[in-house]
């Protein structure tokens, strides 16, 4: 549900000196979700385990290109019993549908300082297109190791019904005890390819 994927924020930034690869750091690179529960709260959670790629075109940002993928099993509510449920054929389905991918099929210059990423969302066996908002640090930084970084955010907001994911119980009150919309921010830092 995070994908989205991720990490297309990166493409938000200006001209490099050159054209360059860039990986996803892990450790540094979280997908949050958030969606209403019983109309009355928002639950949120995140995907711990994020990997990808980005390739930079220095001359022309919206010829570059955003590849990543979120392990479905790493999902996490902060409670082990929700989590299971989110992992069950119920939702996610994780062992018949292990990752979450997004691939950028365009990018286009958005509001000041931010670009619109459009790409290939795959979700529960799902394919559809989906629009990343997404704002990037302004240029890359050295780390303590002398190791070059870029870091940006991307946001979006997905039906989870379009990607299949269509359990819900009705409530006596009325309404649903799950939402449909689920908000996607992604936080994603990236690492030079061969630093």
């Amino acid at each position: 549900m995070r994908v989205f994927v991720v990490l297309t924020a990166f493409v938000a930034l200006p001209s490099l000196a050159r054209a360059s690869d860039w990986t996803i750091d892990p450790a540094h690179t979280s997908a949050q979700f958030a969606v209403r529960h019983m109309m009355v709260s928002t639950v949120r959670g995140d995907f711990g385990k994020v990997s990808g790629t980005v390739k930079l075109d220095e001359k022309d940002l919206t010829k570059s290109t955003v590849d990543a993928t979120i392990d479905a099993s790493s999902i996490d509510t902060r409670v082990e019993k929700r989590d299971a449920h989110l992992k069950s054929p119920d939702f996610l389905d994780v062992e018949k549908y292990p990752t979450i991918t997004f691939k950028s099929t365009k990018i286009a210059p958005g509001a000041a300082g931010h670009y619109n990423v459009t790409g290939d969302l795959t979700l529960h066996g799902v394919t559809k297109p989906v629009v990343l908002d997404v704002e990037g640090s302004p240029k890359p930084i050295t780390d303590a190791m002398g190791k070059p970084r870029l870091g940006g955010m991307a946001s979006t907001k997905i039906s989870r019904k379009d990607f299949g994911l269509t359990w819900n119980k009705a409530l006596e009150t009325g309404g649903v005890a799950v939402g449909d919309e689920v908000t996607i921010t992604i936080d994603v830092e990236l690492a030079e390819a061969g630093h």
